[in-house]
């Protein structure tokens, strides 16, 4: 799992530096899978239920599961959340980020920045001892009290062998509830954050998650191990 979260991790950090205003969806799909296997893995995302992508790129007020498209390019101030996994040797790494092409609003600034730490504030409960509901309330209290608000309908996961494996992570509820974290125990973290509601819809392809009012959305992941000591986060970007 390491391995495959490497993987992963490079991917996206050799990804995001292509974002830039006119570059297609389709094209940042295409450098995804062969990036990724050009490490010797395979895309998980790649048919997965069906999925017809190398990877989910969503803009704007698409919150998950954005399909690439040859006729979707990217624009000077637009956010750019790209999820993407790596299959390597019978394991999985999963992770994702919301970028931003060009200068940005504060607003927008804040939606990111509050997400993004949402996750790291979920990763400090990852401790042995701790449970499943310490890390959701974490993300709840960091997003609520940016202003923001939780899609309660979209979750993190358990990840291994499979990519989506138990136990669920849901993004919000009390803490000291759930499953119990142990050692060995790899997690996938993925708090979603939208601007003006914890509503969403889901677009004529059947895939692409919005936000309920159109506004903007945000969504960051790792992939973590629990251990007798601090977590590790495999998914790591550089």
């Amino acid at each position: 799992m390491m391995r495959a979260g490497e993987v992963a991790a490079q991917t996206l950090n050799h990804v995001s530096g292509l974002i830039s205003p006119g570059i297609s969806t389709w094209e940042l799909n295409r450098i995804i899978g062969d990036f990724i296997k050009k490490k010797g893995a395979k895309p998980s995302f790649r048919g997965l239920y069906g999925f017809p992508g190398n990877a989910c790129i969503s803009i704007n007020s698409e919150l998950i599961h954005g399909i690439p498209a040859r006729k979707r390019f990217i624009r000077t101030g637009d956010i750019v959340s790209i999820d993407l996994g790596a299959y390597k040797d019978g394991y999985h790494g999963d992770l994702s980020a919301t970028f931003a092409c060009g200068e940005i609003p504060d607003k927008t600034k804040k939606l990111l920045q509050v997400t993004k730490q949402a996750l790291q504030d979920a990763i400090k409960q990852c401790v042995s001892g701790n449970r499943i509901g310490d890390l959701s309330n974490a993300i709840q209290t960091r997003i609520e009290g940016g202003g923001f608000f939780i899609p309660e309908d979209y979750l993190g996961h358990g990840i291994g062998r499979d990519l989506h494996e138990d136990p669920n992570i849901p993004n919000i509820g009390p803490p000291g509830r759930g499953p119990r974290l142990t050692p060995g125990m790899t997690l996938a973290i993925e708090p979603m954050t939208n601007l003006t509601t914890k509503k969403t819809r889901i677009l004529r392809d059947d895939w692409t998650v919005v936000e309920g009012n159109g506004n903007l959305s945000a969504h960051f992941e790792h992939t973590v191990m629990i251990t007798n000591g601090a977590p590790v986060v495999m998914t790591q970007l550089k």
